[in-house]
């Protein structure tokens, strides 16, 4: 499976697939900062994302903890594990700006961060089918919280630019 979420102003995102169709949206809930709402095509809600601290959330599934995402490394060694009902895993990276959804040390999918055409960041999900539920493109979420401040420095940009240049020639 293949989407890509974009990032529409504060605190909202939309999730589309590979024909440019919105397929979610996620977007804050009420007036807290602390909670996002992940909705289907036709609104309803599916899951919510809340912060628990600077770098640690809890997906929810009707009022119950599905999932607990946290980041273990933010520099040395980026790492944000995903523990719950759901799904074990860890999203790994290099560069804090593309990461490999990782299951018994196996990739499963990775989430790029790239630049779309309006000068904004992206992160585009590619993922085996088999693993995919619908709470995973809060991972996009998530490591935008964690990372996107630092990628959207222009410097940085630049280089991400260069980099999805550099993979299109491959």
């Amino acid at each position: 499976m293949e989407l890509m979420i974009l990032i529409n102003g504060t605190n909202k995102y939309a999730v589309k697939d590979k024909k440019s169709r919105q397929i979610y949206t996620i977007k804050k809930k009420g007036f807290s900062n602390n909670k996002l709402v992940l909705l289907d095509a036709s609104g309803y809600h599916l899951y919510t994302l809340m912060t628990n601290g600077e770098m640690s959330y809890t997906v929810v599934l009707n009022d119950d903890t599905y999932l607990l995402i946290s980041c273990k490394s933010k520099f040395l060694d980026p790492t944000i594990k995903c523990t719950g009902k759901g799904l074990n895993c860890n999203l790994k990276s290099s560069n804090s700006r593309d990461f490999s959804i990782m299951v018994n040390d196996e990739e499963k999918g990775i989430i790029e961060t790239s630049v779309s055409g309006n000068g904004e960041i992206q992160y585009d999900l590619t993922i085996d089918d088999k693993l995919f539920d619908d709470y995973i493109p809060f991972f996009a979420v998530v490591i935008d919280k964690i990372f996107g401040d630092a990628n959207r420095q222009p410097q940085v940009m630049q280089q991400i630019m260069a980099d999805k240049k550099e993979k299109n020639k491959k």
